[in-house]
């Protein structure tokens, strides 16, 4: 695993930043990382984030806008994250910082049979949501992660787990979201949230993750309206 070395400064503004934007709720916490030194912040979590890879956290922190600018960011931001849990219960949806994060795993929404990469008709029915919703809010870009547990090869698994990014990334734009708002990464078994000792670690670790962050867009707007 990669070591992280940063400075006692550092640590102490990534610790109260962290606290203050993970699982954020309210348009204060959008402005919280540039209050405390955000572009710092941002480079050093997104560097390190997924074993030197970036990661959904790291893209979101690390694009960070912070004050009042990113408090306007947060308020859109609210919104939007507060539509996809109501429209699709079972995803994990984060407010992290200025953007959403959202996972989903095999009981969640996205779900792909063992071995295959293609989207099979549940999975559609959860992205014909989100093509719904990306449209509304369409001043944001869109990182589709891919990531698998850790049976079978690692190269095979890597290769999979591009297969399965790059059929969500395919399936938005072909139902209408441009692909200039759209990122593809995939992490293979890299990157695993949580244990891959048990069938449930295993099957959670299966997982599509969705970022989602303001474009330049919706930056100017924010600077223009707070300053």
């Amino acid at each position: 695993m990669k070591k992280i070395y940063i400075t006692l400064l550092s640590a102490t503004l990534i610790l109260g930043s962290c606290d203050s934007v993970r699982n954020a709720n309210n348009t204060q916490k959008g402005g919280a990382i540039g209050a405390t030194g955000g572009a710092v912040i941002g480079g050093v979590i997104g560097n390190n984030v997924g074993d030197g890879d970036n990661s959904v956290l790291g893209a979101i922190i690390g694009g960070v806008v912070g004050g009042a600018a990113g408090a306007y960011i947060g308020n859109r931001m609210d919104k939007e994250a507060k539509r996809i849990e109501n429209e699709i219960p079972g995803a994990e949806v984060e407010r992290v910082g200025e953007g959403i994060s959202i996972v989903f795993d095999e009981k969640s929404g996205i779900y792909f049979d063992t071995n295959k990469s293609n989207i099979n008709a549940e999975s559609a029915q959860t992205l014909d949501k989100l093509v719904d919703i990306f449209k509304e809010y369409e001043k944001t870009k869109i990182i589709i992660d891919g990531h698998t547990d850790n049976v079978g090869a690692e190269e095979y698994n890597l290769t999979l787990s591009k297969k399965r990014a790059t059929s969500v990334t395919d399936y938005l734009r072909s139902h209408g979201i441009d692909a200039g708002r759209l990122t593809t990464d995939w992490h293979g078994e890299s990157q695993p949230k949580y244990d891959n000792s048990t069938p449930e670690g295993r099957s959670k670790n299966r997982r599509v993750e969705i970022g989602i962050v303001a474009n330049e867009e919706l930056i100017q707007e924010a600077e223009q309206k707070t300053n």
